[in-house]
């Protein structure tokens, strides 16, 4: 690792999210790196940058959102570039953290793909990975450079808040997510319940039993992902059946591939809560509100520029 750079901050947005990108550097008052990130006629990833950028304190903004693949090479590719341009050290900003689900051998002859990008970044020039939200925490064992992992907690909480729900109950759609849901629940002074499910298959559940009360309160439904949205589109059915009032999702990354916006749309919830860590490029559900994270990711970076604590935006946030 660098044991020197200057003061310069230099932000490189990949093509993964330019507007998160753009938003990022509005809120910090700087301007985007003047980079050329295009593609040959063959399809190959071509990237120059135009900006000197020797020395400096160097950010790349590339979630691993889908396209996934293409995405991952264009940040491997953007890091080579920093490293060969004598950045004085390169930060991976990954909103959204792809191939987060293999993080083990569940079975036997299957990779431990987490693994396989951890390493990729970790060679190919990163001295540093900011993240949100990883789907399984455990990844930051993999890296042996630093991984400062943050939570959309706080600016879900802010909006929440605002939105005033009286008498609330924290439900987690799954028992995996307690963790999730108790730190909610403690931030919100609100009881905690459980939708116990069992996975039918990548995109299908089944409901077992509802651990808790929700019978006349209202329900935040809390997850770190909306993927195929099955599971928290049933948790939401389950709860009102139970007799729940007012229903809010709120969750960290919204993939939404598949039959996501069409199962969201059918399910009873009143208001669904989603970041901006990956874009949109279609169709959103009707009850859809996008809350930002351009702030939170700013204050995280000037911060690690001027080798400040992270830790104070793990439970409170609120943009000056």
């Amino acid at each position: 690792m660098p044991t020197y750079y200057n003061d310069k901050i230099c932000l490189i947005a990949g093509t993964a999210h330019t507007e998160l990108a753009q938003r990022i550097a509005e809120r910090m008052d700087r301007p985007l790196c003047d980079a050329h990130v295009g593609r040959f006629p063959d399809g190959e990833i071509d990237i120059k940058i135009n900006d000197d950028l020797r020395g400096a304190d160097c950010f790349v903004l590339q979630p691993l959102c889908p396209p996934v693949n293409e995405n991952w090479i264009e940040l491997l590719l953007l890091l080579d570039c920093l490293r060969r341009a004598s950045a004085g050290r390169v930060t991976a900003v990954m909103p959204y953290y792809g191939y987060a689900r293999k993080d083990r051998k569940d079975e036997g002859r299957v990779p431990i793909s987490a693994k396989v990008v951890a390493n990729t970044l970790s060679q190919g020039g990163a001295d540093r990975v900011l993240t949100i939200d990883m789907h399984a925490a455990q990844i930051q064992g993999f890296y042996d450079i630093p991984v400062d992992h943050l939570y959309a907690k706080p600016v879900l909480l802010h909006e929440i808040r605002k939105m005033g729900i009286e008498n609330p109950v924290v439900v987690t759609p799954d028992v995996g997510g307690i963790r999730m849901a108790r730190a909610y629940a403690k931030q919100l002074h609100a009881d905690l319940a459980i939708v116990d499910k069992r996975r039918v298959s990548g995109s299908e559940i089944a409901v077992e039993h509802m651990i808790g009360e929700v019978e006349g309160r209202n329900v935040i439904i809390v997850d770190d992902m909306i993927s195929t949205g099955g599971s928290i589109s049933e948790a939401a059915k389950v709860v009102r059946h139970h007799g729940a009032k007012q229903i809010v999702l709120a969750v960290s990354h919204a993939v939404l591939c598949g039959p996501a916006v069409e199962r969201l749309d059918a399910c009873p919830a009143d208001a669904i809560l989603a970041t901006d860590t990956i874009p949109r490029r279609g169709a959103l559900p009707k009850a859809w509100h996008e809350v930002s994270v351009a702030g939170l990711l700013a204050r995280a970076i000037l911060n690690l520029h001027e080798s400040k604590s992270l830790s104070i935006l793990f439970d409170n946030f609120e943009e000056d």
